[in-house]
């Protein structure tokens, strides 16, 4: 039996580029052909389904906006600088996030942005003295990375890499604030969802928005979407809510735009032009 590893004489099996390369049969025209050719390479196995998914969305990254991904002003987790410390422990705590834009006087105005290390630093500097503390904040406060809503994403990205900030908030055309987006929001748009320890449980699905409704992410399976909202949508042929209320919407449906499915009004609040990411619900009023 012959020995089929590549030597210098004998190159055996092509590794995985090589064989990418052979499907080439001429030069992409534009990005439609490029993912043609390797829409081919995957089904002809020269690309895994992972592999394609990333050049994919490598690739729709440079048509994006930070208005597709960012998180809503409604849904951001904000410090107000007239809070104490203790509420500002409070919500870092339970929002298990790192970074947090600071509000000024008026709450309206982003004047800066916490890192929970930060936070933590001052205090073991402090020895956790409250009011010491809050005398001290100005200095750990760090200066915002304001971007506009229409920024390309591939242009973001590379400026979170180059000023080395993993945050930014977004203001709309008005110089108002619109949102937030961070860089691990970019990256999903190219590498899929990023779970890490806040993401595995159906809390973290569901959240309450602080108005009486509750945000949930698309990719809720419907049984826990059931259990929540004690409905009784079926899961014969959806496993998830969002593919439910694409199903409803007849196409993929923009940010803000809004259907009714049975006593619940759902809106759109984080979409791209692939898919949803989030919804805002709400039950409607009852008659009398």
């Amino acid at each position: 039996m012959s020995d089929e590893r590549p030597t210098s004489s004998n190159p055996g099996r092509k590794s995985w580029l090589e064989r990418l390369s052979d499907a080439f049969t001429g030069e992409p025209k534009d990005r439609d052909d490029l993912l043609t050719i390797l829409n081919s390479a995957q089904e002809n196995d020269i690309l895994d389904n992972e592999a394609f998914k990333i050049i994919e969305g490598a690739l729709n990254v440079s048509d994006m906006h930070v208005r597709d991904i960012m998180i809503p002003r409604s849904q951001v987790v904000s410090l107000e600088t007239n809070d104490s410390i203790q509420h500002w422990l409070s919500l870092i705590v339970e929002s298990g996030h790192s970074r947090f834009p600071v509000l000024g006087e008026n709450s309206d105005e982003v004047v800066g942005v916490l890192l929970a290390k930060d936070l933590l630093g001052l205090g073991l500097q402090t020895q956790f003295d409250l009011d010491d503390m809050k005398k001290r904040l100005n200095t750990i406060i760090r200066n915002v990375n304001f971007v506009p809503e229409s920024k390309r994403l591939n242009v973001l990205l590379k400026d979170f890499r180059s000023n080395r900030n993993h945050m930014a908030v977004v203001v709309d055309e008005y110089g108002q604030t619109a949102g937030l987006v961070t860089i691990e929001d970019v990256l999903e748009e190219i590498v899929g969802e990023i779970e890490d320890e806040h993401d595995d449980t159906v809390d973290a699905n569901i959240r309450p928005n602080g108005n009486g409704g509750f945000l949930v992410q698309a990719l809720t399976p419907i049984e826990d979407f059931n259990d929540h909202f004690s409905t009784e949508l079926s899961d014969g042929e959806f496993d998830t809510i969002g593919g439910i209320v694409m199903h409803q919407f007849g196409k993929v449906p923009q940010r803000d735009e809004s259907i009714t499915m049975g006593e619940l009004l759902i809106r759109v609040v984080n979409a791209d032009n692939r898919r949803v990411r989030a919804f805002e619900v709400n039950r409607l009023p009852q008659a009398d």
